[in-house]
């Protein structure tokens, strides 16, 4: 045990019993009795774990790297096996594996639903769906700091004034975090209202904004999204996801320019992938379209309107796999990186042909400067991504799954993005796929929110122990 420093996972089991709180509330509230007992078991389940993990007595050594990873693994596991409760007791009559599969899918902020048709399932259950993600995209802000040290110098230079690596300052900016984050769901959910989407939809909807989720409260967005200016506005608060959560604070109190660097640089890679889209790809369908699908796939969100564009669905998938800001929910292999990784080795080739010309390895906008060592990081992380895409594309065309659909399932799998029409895969049935096939989603759904790199240190500290 003490390997896993489990006292900074039983805060996260107490937020369960919170939301299972709520959720019986909510049942009693609307008289949805259907469902109502599991949410007792996962309400003293995860309270009694949550107690006995802060009471357990741990070293007072400063934990090592390789104890951080493998604690924020444990919580991948352990979180959604008590998150699973409300599924596996339910009315639905779920097996053990789908109920765990949905659970993990909605933790890592994916999106992947074994239920088939959402109409069918009480408004108790879809609420617990969208509070899992909720859940699971706090928790993945909470280790990016609790695994800082892993990061390269460049990007923990953009949480300079907010961590200042001693625990009481650590605790005072997770409250931070946990303020900020709450803030923006609940901003996100009066707008949502105010533009005329039902209650229970836009509280739904907000959880899976914040969190890079991709769950959704009924089985097409379309018939939540009805007209083009809540389209418009929806896309635009996706991208609340995609930019750097203290992006919205440093605004409105004016910080440091230095933590802006990374989010005007989102901002510019933004602005020139929606021009592109406008003049290449937009004169056959309304512009609108187009771009909900790319805010849904820069922020890791995935979900889109059903429209058939198979001639854009690799782009998107592009997009996907480039990804949002280090500091927020959205996945994939972070735009700054790809960035400084060209023009790194840019300089590096014209180095050899202008020896006598210095290059500067400087990120524009800012006074930041990354090195070689910053560089191996992100050149392992790609290969780490691109070794693990063709591991799990290969399982799943071995699973009697179509090359193309198991190479767009595999990206989006490690990039926790849900499967939509933008991909081509939203009729994909997760239900009736093999059990291997189910777990080795769910290993590499974990695997593609814990940072790549971890699997390195990890296989460094077996193989390479000296």
């Amino acid at each position: 045990m003490q390997l896993f420093r489990v006292k900074y996972l039983s805060f996260f089991f107490i937020l369960i019993s919170f939301f299972s709180f709520l959720n019986i509330i909510y049942s009693y509230y609307f008289n949805l009795y259907l469902n109502l007992n599991t949410y007792y078991f996962s309400f003293i389940v995860s309270a009694l774990i949550g107690i006995f993990f802060y009471k357990i007595k741990t070293s007072e050594k400063k934990s090592t790297i390789f104890e951080k990873i493998l604690t924020i693994l444990l919580g991948y596991v352990l979180m959604p096996l008590v998150l699973s409760i409300p599924f596996y007791l339910s009315i639905y009559n779920l097996t053990f594996l789908n109920a765990f599969f949905e659970a993990v899918s909605g933790f890592t902020s994916t999106g992947f639903s074994i239920f088939e048709n959402i109409k069918h399932i009480d408004q108790g259950l879809i609420l617990w769906r969208s509070s899992i993600q909720w859940i699971g995209g706090l928790y993945f802000l909470y280790s990016i700091i609790y695994l800082i040290d892993i990061y390269d110098e460049s990007l923990k230079k953009s949480l300079t004034n907010f961590i200042s690596f001693n625990s009481s300052e650590i605790i005072k900016q997770s409250i931070k975090i946990l303020l900020l984050y709450s803030g923006l769901t609940l901003s996100i959910f009066i707008i949502l209202s105010i533009i005329g989407i039902r209650s229970f939809n836009s509280l739904n909807l907000a959880m899976t904004i914040i969190s890079s989720g991709g769950f959704l409260p009924v089985n097409q967005l379309s018939s939540i999204l009805i007209n083009d200016f809540q389209i418009i506005i929806f896309s635009f608060l996706m991208l609340i996801s995609f930019f750097s959560i203290f992006f919205t604070y440093n605004l409105i109190f004016l910080r440091n320019k230095n933590f802006f660097y990374e989010d005007i640089h989102l901002f510019l890679y933004f602005i020139v992938v929606v021009s592109i889209f406008f003049v290449f790809f937009s004169y056959d369908v309304n512009f609108t379209l187009n771009f909900l699908s790319i805010v849904s796939s820069i922020s890791n969100i995935g979900i889109s309107l059903n429209v058939n564009q198979s001639n854009l669905n690799l782009i998107y998938i592009l997009l996907v796999i480039i990804g949002g800001s280090f500091f927020s929910t959205s996945s994939g292999l972070r735009f700054l990186k790809i960035y400084s990784l060209t023009k790194y080795s840019f300089n590096q080739i014209l180095s050899f042909s202008r020896p006598k010309n210095v290059f500067m390895n400087k990120l524009i906008f800012s006074k930041i400067n990354f090195d070689s060592k910053d560089i191996n990081k992100y050149f392992l992380t790609i290969l780490i991504f691109v070794i693990s895409l063709f591991s799990l594309t290969i399982f799943l065309s071995l699973s009697n799954i179509q090359f193309e659909h198991s190479f767009k399932l595999a990206v989006l799998t490690l990039m926790n993005t849900v499967n939509s029409s933008a991909y081509g895969l939203s009729d994909f049935d997760f239900q009736n796929l093999h059990f291997l096939t189910k777990y080795f989603l769910i290993f590499f759904m974990i695997i593609g929110r814990v940072e790549l790199l971890s699997l390195l240190l990890i296989a460094k500290k077996f193989l390479f122990k000296n």
